[in-house]
């Protein structure tokens, strides 16, 4: 048997074998050219390790497990990398939820990523204006260079990052493309003998990060923080997930699942850390998702890593439209970066983009510079701040009423995050065991009608935890929190 080339499933490695042409192994090392080979019989899965074992010792192997290759007699199946996937708890339970909404029952939802407001005005009426001035042509696939200088423009005077113009700007349909962008242009599968480029995550985490990091070839490395520190890492452990290997840090401040933020000093002291960690990982880039930034409470204003001059041009900036200025539906969103190093990715990104979307929608571009632009936009954002603000402080104290459930105080966003570890173990009115948060989540939508987002798939310690969105009016809140308080009090 000689093996052909490879390709990674997950955490195993599948290699090609045939009988016939054992040259062929030199010329094709990747897996993916070579699957059609006629020469190539069948393809095994054996560990990373045991591979490497026997490429060292230049030794034959039994294969553990045989898998045969797919001929043209059987079912036609999707490519691995969607196959593998993992289907979100999340919207599973979403989607049950919108069910049982749709058939009658007065389900009380507190899943919603997105502001419950309207978007501003001043912002429709200047989409309006450009589509009736005839703004409906293909534009640069980046955006036109007047909107991206007044994002940069943005940056430069809200934010204090340095050096950008509008070249260091790049513009797509959401935060969540942007970010799917910038990973494609920084990762790449593991060439062969290669370890693959790790992402430091700190979780809990929002659920894209991961997927995303893995669909372009990266593998993550987890830094968990816990509610004792408002999830929010430390030095020290940044420090110690520091490796050769390490090519992204992810930031996000304010955060999303926790409602949490770093301080300016918090920031610094990670800044500090990954200057001198740069001689470790030489490749090491930030990527700091600010997408909740305007919608902040309690006594920290939010900073942007990125306005630190030591690792400026080591930082990529990711934000948008949707959260600020109650613009989900728009699907807008821009990445930044300072430096030579910026321009370059930034032009990576519209060669990735080009070949996907292209421009987002043309006349969109007057909306965006309305959003950045017009006070009158900046006062209504500033009342659905305080808006948010005030159903802080009223959820916060409605769950205080709840024995068993515990909770840091958000400081961001629009989410709190408790702690329900304290009811694992329990059973519900109509006799669910209460195992897990999602066990919770299902067991409080069939029996108390309230949809609420079990922790699991945000990493880390999130199991003990659920989300729960406060885009919703007070009403909302007030009788959402009153089932759950029942919810609890009728377990035994």
């Amino acid at each position: 048997m000689v093996l052909l080339g490879y390709a990674y499933e997950r955490n195993r490695l599948i290699y090609y074998q045939c009988t016939t042409q054992p040259h062929i192994f030199k010329q094709h090392p990747r897996a993916s050219r070579i699957a059609k080979l006629e020469a190539c019989q069948k393809r095994v899965v054996i560990s990373t390790a045991r591979f490497h074992e026997h490429m060292n010792a230049k030794i034959h192997l039994s294969y553990p497990q045989e898998i045969p290759m797919t001929t043209q007699t059987s079912s036609i199946d999707l490519s691995r990398r969607v196959s593998e996937l993992k289907p979100s708890i999340t919207v599973a339970l979403n989607n049950r939820a919108k069910a049982m909404k749709a058939s009658g029952v007065d389900v009380l939802g507190f899943a919603a990523g997105e502001p419950d407001f309207d978007t501003p005005q001043p912002i429709k009426d200047a989409a309006i204006k450009a589509m009736l001035a005839g703004e409906t042509k293909y534009t640069p696939t980046l955006g036109d260079m007047k909107t991206r200088q007044c994002i940069a423009d943005k940056l430069t005077n809200e934010n204090n990052i340095p050096g950008l113009t509008g070249e260091h700007v790049a513009i797509g349909a959401g935060g969540k493309h942007v970010l799917y962008n910038a990973m494609q242009c920084l990762f790449d599968p593991p060439a062969f003998g290669e370890d693959p480029w790790e992402m430091i995550l700190p979780t809990p985490a929002w659920v894209s990060y991961r997927p995303i990091c893995e669909l372009a070839g990266g593998v993550v490395r987890e830094v968990v923080a816990g509610p004792d520190t408002d999830f929010r890492i430390s030095p020290a452990q940044l420090q110690d997930a520091i490796t050769p290997r390490s090519r992204l840090l992810i930031l996000n401040s304010p955060s999303n699942p926790c409602g949490t933020m770093y301080s300016e000093q918090d920031l610094r002291d990670l800044a500090k850390v990954i200057r001198e960690g740069i001689e470790r990982a030489p490749q090491l880039v930030v990527l700091t998702d600010e997408i909740y930034e305007k919608i902040i409470y309690g006594e920290h204003q939010h900073f942007s890593i990125g306005s630190i001059p030591e690792i400026a041009e080591r930082v990529i900036t990711i934000n948008g439209m949707s959260k600020a200025y109650a613009m989900t539906g728009w699907r807008i969103g821009y990445a930044a970066m300072p430096g030579d190093f910026g321009k370059e990715l930034i032009k990576g990104m519209g060669k990735l983009q080009g070949q996907m979307t292209t421009n987002i929608t043309s006349f969109n571009y007057a909306a965006i510079r309305e959003a950045l632009t017009n006070p009158a936009v900046a006062e209504e954002v500033e009342s659905m701040r305080q808006a948010f603000a005030k159903r802080a402080g009223l959820i916060m104290s409605r769950l205080s009423e709840i024995p068993g459930v515990s909770c840091p105080t958000p400081t961001g966003a629009f989410y709190v995050f408790p702690d329900v570890s304290g009811l694992f173990g329990k059973t519900s009115a109509k006799g669910t065991k209460i195992t897990s948060a999602t066990t919770l989540c299902e067991a409080m939508l069939d029996e108390a009608h309230i949809a609420f987002v079990p922790g699991e798939d945000f990493g880390g310690i999130a199991g003990n935890h659920l989300r729960i969105s406060f885009a919703c009016s007070e009403e909302q809140i007030n009788a959402g929190i009153d089932r759950f308080k029942g919810f609890v009090e009728g377990l035994s």
